[in-house]
């Protein structure tokens, strides 16, 4: 069937200023995308162009093979099929945590018992059975963050919309949450997009991560990619702990730090460019040459900062610290990834 979702060439912002700029992607049926940026790189503005909360510069946004805005055609946010959740929930004060979810169905023609029921069964497996009754002030911001959540899955939306979520929800909602929309109401013909500037949350729940950088889409890929094979500096940095060596290739590829040839992978071009070690990829002991400027101790595992000929470098180990800061350390590179020669900020 159609992609769930499909931005072609959207360039999107406010006030006629493009904060996104002529993006292309789809998402197909069961597919959980996260937006992963700093503030400022574009992510709620996306959200609100998918919500149909802005109407794009130009560019085309469709929804389930229908098209809700480009050229003349501009869907208002309840004529799409979108589920969304943001930060401030907006929540209805007048009504009940029971009708605020069950609206929803109503409007999809439901009778009220059914709606009612279909409203708890949403409200049990978010763990709200016993709040139905409840208004929003008397909710934490958890609660309230979760009955927004109700709401929006209790809509027939072929796409769910999520800003940010992580702020009240904890690890077990997280499933949670994720559990709802793979086995969403419109029978897995569902996707997700949702925002974030957590590395580990998008890795962790997305089986899509888009790098937005700018405006513009640096990278999009499974988790492991962007993580292991970033297209650039902006993505390693984004994407987790990046420790960034200068080096110069050979052919190989190899790079050569202190007169040893290390087998390296990622772009080819010989001379000066950068080298991505992640945390796992170095060891100590070995024989290059470092010393400790640094030690973290995470409990189940140690960050040792080595200050080597090729800049510092995070070297991470199970357990306890292996060395103390002004130690002199010998290391080893296991793996590393070629990112270009330094065009990230």
């Amino acid at each position: 069937g159609p992609d769930s979702m499909r931005c072609g060439g959207l360039t999107a912002g406010s006030n006629g200023t493009a904060i996104i700029h002529d993006l292309d992607r789809g998402l197909g049926p069961g597919e959980v995308l996260a937006v992963l940026g700093p503030s400022g790189a574009g992510k709620t503005t996306l959200l609100h162009s998918l919500a149909g909360f802005i109407k794009p510069i130009s560019g085309e946004i469709w929804l389930s093979g229908e098209l809700v805005a480009g050229g003349t055609i501009f869907r208002e946010p309840e004529r799409r099929r979108v589920g969304v959740v943001f930060q401030d929930n907006a929540l209805w004060p007048h009504l009940d945590v029971l009708s605020t979810v069950s609206y929803p169905l109503r409007r999809q023609r439901m009778a009220r018992p059914e709606a009612e029921r279909e409203a708890r069964r949403l409200l049990d497996r978010l763990g709200l059975g016993d709040l139905a009754r409840r208004r929003p002030h008397q909710l934490s911001g958890g609660e309230q963050q979760r009955v927004g959540l109700a709401r929006a899955l209790a809509r027939d939306a072929a796409l769910y919309l999520l800003d940010e979520p992580t702020v009240h929800l904890d690890l077990p909602l997280r499933q949670v949450a994720q559990g709802l929309i793979e086995s969403g109401r419109s029978e897995g013909s569902a996707a997700a997009v949702y925002t974030t500037h957590e590395a580990a949350y998008a890795l962790a729940v997305a089986n899509r991560v888009a790098v937005l950088v700018g405006g513009r889409l640096a990278q999009v890929g499974a988790p492991e990619d962007v993580y292991e094979r970033p297209a650039d500096e902006a993505v390693a940095r984004l994407t987790g702990v990046a420790s960034l060596l200068d080096v110069t290739v050979e052919p190989g590829p190899v790079v050569a730090i202190d007169g040893l040839r290390v087998p390296v992978h990622g772009s080819l071009c010989a001379g000066p460019q950068r080298l991505l070690v992640r945390p796992g990829w170095a060891s100590l002991g070995g024989r290059l040459k470092g010393v400790v400027a640094g030690v973290r101790f995470q409990g189940p595992h140690t960050d040792h900062d080595l200050r080597t000929s090729a800049g510092m470098v995070v070297i991470r180990h199970p357990g306890p610290p292996r060395a103390r800061v002004g130690d002199e350390s010998a290391w080893s590179l296991d793996r590393g990834w070629l990112v270009g020669a330094g065009q990230g900020g």
